[in-house]
């Protein structure tokens, strides 16, 4: 597959030849390898919550025994004491979940949610070139981003961009983006809004769309806030083509590195 390489005012300045994206899209391997790497964050209260207070055991619940709670009128929880006089104390109910203070019922637990779902590595570098694949698609790419559905793309994916382009400030790199990607554009720039609902009040106020992807090479470096850029050697299939084909972009560097990383793994495979 001959692929062109754009310049900065978007015109045709070489070509490229690989196979990277000519592997057969895969979507039930796509989704697979995507829900494997799905990380939930675990969460729970420490071990020791609502256990720090020595309760356990001081109170007695035989009737006419030193230290019990039978005849006062209360009841016969855990409690620790605070001070007492003679046969009398002065005490507070500690440790259990009806308690001030006092541990949770059924908390969640941390085991419950580590959830490792096993893949092969065939199955894994089939969704990886199945996603590479999708990317070059523009019939996969319009199923995913409803404003182009009705649109005539005339650009061809893959967008293979020269290494120049991150070399150039925010202003001017955005205004490349324009030349070469057209009628995408609004599609590439993330967009931000708030979120309706309670999620505002639960430290997710905003929320983003998920721009262009720039597949960048390892010796190469851009930060840029409106797009999303990724290492070559960092990729993975949820990058690529987690709910449907993402709008990508490569630099030349990052083909290369794509290439020798896959080449990489099929000799692992043989061997």
């Amino acid at each position: 597959m001959k692929i062109p390489i754009l310049d900065i005012d978007g015109k045709k300045k070489g070509e490229i030849e690989t196979t990277i994206f000519d592997g057969e899209i895969r979507q039930d391997l796509i989704q697979k390898v995507v829900e494997a790497e799905k990380k939930k964050q675990p969460y729970s209260p420490s071990n020791l919550a609502g256990k720090q207070a020595s309760a356990s055991g001081k109170i007695r619940h035989g009737r006419r025994v030193w230290k019990s709670a039978a005849g006062r009128g209360i009841s016969r929880i855990p409690r620790k004491i605070f001070w007492r006089r003679g046969n009398h104390f002065y005490w507070q109910g500690a440790t259990v979940s009806s308690a001030r203070g006092g541990r949770r019922t059924h908390p969640p637990k941390i085991l419950s949610m580590i959830k490792v779902k096993k893949i092969n590595k065939k199955e894994k570098r089939k969704a990886f070139l199945s996603a590479l694949a999708l990317t070059a698609s523009i019939e996969q790419l319009k199923k995913k981003y409803k404003s182009l559905e009705d649109k005539e793309v005339k650009i061809k994916l893959p967008v293979v961009i020269e290494n120049k382009i991150l070399s150039l400030k925010t202003k001017d790199f955005f205004k490349v983006l324009k030349k070469i990607l057209k009628e995408l554009t609004k599609v590439a720039i993330q967009k931000k809004s708030i979120r309706a609902g309670k999620g505002k009040m639960r430290g997710r106020k905003y929320k983003k769309t998920a721009g262009l992807l720039l597949v960048i090479g390892k010796n190469e470096e851009k930060k840029i806030k409106g797009i999303e850029v990724k290492k070559a050697s960092q990729l993975s299939v949820s990058d690529l083509a987690s709910n449907g084909a993402r709008l990508t972009a490569y630099t030349e560097e990052a083909i290369k590195e794509l290439e020798d990383r896959i080449k990489k793994e099929k000799n692992r495979k043989e061997k």
